[in-house]
């Protein structure tokens, strides 16, 4: 049985699935992106990771949807980010730049990051500006 958390038994997948969150942005980071935010939950959905990207013509505010599988039986990442989850991500996008509106004059873009194996150290594959506000 898995350990208990708050008085209910932990969701492998859930732990899984963290982990090989926690590496995804540890990557993006490397990168030079830095976190603004994560797992953060709205009416519309939830963003998994919010960061900003510096770059030679201004910051652009990067929103991360990881999809982590622990093999390939589910297909990639990429796929699996279907126009319905498009909308929700954009959604929620938009609800975070209308809290944040420091942000929400910068240039943004969704990127997906495919995340599979172990989720101490998973295989990346890191699809940049997969869409945009404006595309959904």
């Amino acid at each position: 049985m898995a350990p208990r958390q708050g008085g209910r038994p932990r969701d492998p997948g859930r732990t899984r699935g963290a982990g090989g969150e926690a590496a995804v942005r540890a990557r993006l980071e490397r990168a030079g992106l830095r976190t603004l935010a994560s797992n953060v939950a709205s009416r519309g959905g939830e963003l998994d990771l919010v960061m900003r990207e510096p770059g030679a013509e201004g910051d652009t505010v990067v929103f991360v949807e990881v999809r982590y599988r622990a093999g390939h039986a589910f297909g990639d990442g990429l796929a699996s980010v279907d126009a319905g989850k498009r909308r929700r991500l954009v959604h929620a996008a938009q609800a975070y730049l209308a809290a944040h509106p420091q942000l929400a004059e910068l240039p943004c873009r969704f990127d997906v990051v495919a995340a599979h194996g172990d989720p101490a150290s998973p295989h990346i594959v890191w699809t940049r500006d997969a869409f945009r506000l404006d595309e959904v």
